[in-house]
């Protein structure tokens, strides 16, 4: 009595408006999801960091696999904005379902021609067409999301960044850099390009940045060992050391008087994936919990019977639309407005990636014991979704930005 009713809704929740060919892509990208990235990132979780990067490693047909998709930032680029927004969006939720970690991977692989196209440097896109696998050396080892706040938003009234741990500056027609960047690089270990966002010596002893774009197989490149880390084990990530290294000064992607351009554009994109993506690892925690309820019995009936879990499953859902909404109206807005507003990209970031640490929280309270285990996804799903709000951006020095961005002074 009663169920008549319900309303039972797709994986995605109350998409009410998706076209066929949204519709097509997205149950594409589902399908990699699951057939794909799942079982590969379960197996790259129980792997050591080396074994993740070897040659053998399956991390490589994540990649391959995701190039036949037809996803591309230069597909996508073909869109226009609003279409492109919400396609992105459909993507890497189901991206983010499937395996947070290597979603960020593949996101990051595409942070160099992102920024090159907000820099209109189309000329280094063709030429790099063939290096598919990027990443983005930015944070620094004394220098984290500080990194992403040159106009100062964060910092405590009259203090000083410091002097940065890499630099270019200008040779002749040359760029010559040195320094690193630190261990947090997203496929450092393994990217054949780099969209570097480093310091700019001039001589003057100024605090001048600059963005460069650095083939990595340059004499004068090394890579520290790819880091061992709590979460998202199939994600590289490693140091970046330069020595010496010279490259055509037409690899100055931004300088000093457009670096704010640069980070700007990068934060707005990356900010707002990110967002999405850990709502897609939300969507997959409710999804086990809601399974799991289902299938379990205490007191001699499924869990799902109890009032309790009821209510609070129903938390879980209304956390993960939430986030949904949020992601997708900010990434919206900022592809068709004017001027991207950063402060709905950090909204974005914070909320998803807080979303996914506190639903894969209370998915491991619904399974019990068994959440804790090693055998139940739900476990691999905190831990990934953990890191999550530290990395592109720590969320408490990034509320601090976002507060500035909306302050009237």
């Amino acid at each position: 009595m009663g169920h008549h009713l319900k309303v039972l809704l797709e994986p995605t929740g109350l998409d009410a408006d998706l076209n066929e060919v949204e519709s097509t892509i997205q149950l594409n990208v589902r399908r990699y999801a699951e057939k794909v990235l799942r079982p590969i990132g379960r197996e790259l979780d129980r792997m050591t960091p080396e074994q993740v990067v070897a040659a053998d490693s399956p991390l490589w047909k994540v990649f391959s696999e995701y190039d036949k998709l037809g996803l591309s930032p230069a597909d996508l680029a073909e869109l226009p904005p609003a279409e492109r927004a919400r396609l992105t969006g459909l993507v890497f939720e189901e991206l983010g379902w499937g395996d947070g970690g290597l979603a960020i991977a593949i996101g990051a692989a595409m942070v160099p021609t992102i920024v090159l196209a907000h820099m209109e440097r189309f000329d280094l896109i063709e030429r790099y067409a063939e290096r598919t696998l990027g990443c983005w050396g930015i944070t620094e080892p004394d220098h984290g999301t500080d990194m992403l706040d040159v106009s100062g938003h964060t910092r405590q009234p009259g203090a000083k960044i410091g002097r940065l741990n890499c630099y270019a500056r200008v040779d002749g027609d040359s760029l010559v850099i040195n320094g690193q960047k630190s261990a947090w690089v997203s496929n450092g270990p393994t990217a054949s390009i780099c969209i570097l966002f480093c310091g700019y010596d001039d001589g003057s002893g100024e605090d001048k940045r600059c963005v460069v774009l650095v083939p990595l197989d340059l004499p004068g490149v090394s890579r520290g060992a790819p880091l061992d880390k709590m979460g998202q084990r199939g994600l590289p990530q490693g140091e970046l050391y330069f020595d010496n290294v010279r490259l055509p000064i037409d690899h100055l992607v931004a300088a000093p008087e457009d670096y704010l351009k640069a980070e700007y554009g990068v934060l707005v994109e990356a900010n707002s994936l990110m967002g999405i993506t850990w709502t897609g690892a939300a969507r997959a925690a409710y999804e086990l919990a809601y399974d799991y309820a289902h299938e379990r019995k205490q007191g001699g009936v499924p869990i799902i019977q109890h009032q309790n879990v009821r209510y609070r499953l129903f938390h879980m859902f209304r956390s993960v639309e939430a986030s949904r909404a949020l992601c997708n109206r900010a990434a919206l807005y900022n592809a068709v407005a004017p001027k991207a507003a950063l402060q709905g990209s950090i909204a974005a970031k914070i909320t998803g990636t807080q979303t996914a640490f506190d639903v894969a929280s209370a998915a491991i309270q619904m399974h019990g014991g068994n959440g804790v285990t090693r055998e139940y996804q739900v476990e691999k799903l905190l831990r990934d979704a953990r890191a999550s709000m530290i990395e592109d951006g720590c969320n408490e020095m990034l509320a601090i930005k976002g507060g500035s961005l909306i302050a009237r002074d």
